[in-house]
């Protein structure tokens, strides 16, 4: 199959336009299941180390969970506060929502009994591969104007005992997945003055 350059560039705009949405944004619609499955088919098809496709998706509309990961939130979050508290902008910043988002997916890896083509060296390549398959879903919610948060304040630990997972289980992202009143035009963080967009040529060398 090919694909045109306009085709290239619907691909780049929705790159560009992902936005890391968090619950002030989220509003009550319910995602309609088909556009879930279109998000969970995009997770599926990301690259994986050796085709391990070690990822495996929990779907958390349960508040009782959602309660016990927001508390397991504010508790390392006041850990967070302290690392930051030269930097007042933190306290503005809302970081999560969890209870606001109507859906929340833990993403996890499941790591393989056996050895895995690709992963004899590089033993990190099997969450990478998780990662991958974060992003796909990503960009997939965007497509169909869904907005996803990433919620990494957390205690992974703690975390995966509200899940039940196994005990090899690792917890690479917890997301939280609705319909927003608006995408910002550019990355939060960047507006509000956090951090600075770098230039493509800060990122590039050559050899």
């Amino acid at each position: 199959m090919n694909f045109t350059n306009e085709d290239a560039l619907k691909l780049l705009n929705i790159i560009k336009a992902r936005r890391d949405v968090r619950g002030n944004r989220f509003i009550s619609k319910e995602i309609e299941e088909e556009k879930l499955q279109l998000i969970l088919e995009a997770g599926i098809s990301a690259p994986s180390v050796g085709y391990s496709q070690p990822w495996k998706f929990i779907i958390i509309k349960d508040e009782k969970v959602k309660r016990s990961v927001v508390a397991n939130f504010e508790q390392a979050n006041s850990k967070a506060k302290e690392i930051f508290k030269e930097r007042t902008l933190y306290e503005e910043l809302k970081l999560e929502g969890i209870k606001e988002a109507p859906i929340n997916i833990a993403v996890l890896y499941e790591p393989k009994e056996e050895a895995v083509l690709g992963m004899t060296t590089m033993s990190k390549m099997g969450e990478y591969s998780v990662v991958c398959a974060v992003q796909n879903m990503w960009l997939m919610a965007r497509a169909l104007n869904i907005g996803i948060g990433w919620v990494s304040i957390l205690d992974e630990k703690e975390v995966l005992g509200h899940l039940q997972v196994s005990d090899k289980a690792q917890l690479i992202a917890y997301l939280c997945v609705g319909y927003v009143d608006e995408f910002y035009q550019e990355s939060e963080l960047k507006t509000l003055g956090w951090e600075r967009e770098k230039l493509l040529r800060e990122c590039v060398s050559y050899l």
